[in-house]
């Protein structure tokens, strides 16, 4: 259950993050003294720029609960062998 929590948490953190960056760009090309054509260009570049950034990070993010939930199961599975081992009889 933490685990999801971070994990939405941290995908939150990472909207926000992309969405301030987002507005920021917006405002910050508004207020410059270009023509509208170049603010279109500018804000295209930026746009394209953060798409890929986000989904880097989006990779970054995935590849890191995937280890997570690998970790996790391993160490399930090698608490339920040593708990096995303990309540099964030994064989001869």
């Amino acid at each position: 259950m933490q685990n999801h929590d971070e994990r939405s948490g941290l995908l939150y953190l990472l909207a926000g993050i992309g969405l301030g960056v987002l507005i920021g760009a917006v405002i910050g090309l508004l207020f410059a003294p270009k023509s509208g054509e170049e603010i279109r260009g500018d804000l295209g570049r930026r746009l394209h720029d953060l798409t890929e950034k986000m989904s880097e990070l989006s990779h970054q993010l995935s590849e890191r609960v995937s280890e997570a939930g690998r970790n996790l199961r391993e160490r399930i599975s090698r608490k339920a062998t040593e708990v096995a081992e303990e309540i099964a009889p030994e064989e001869a």
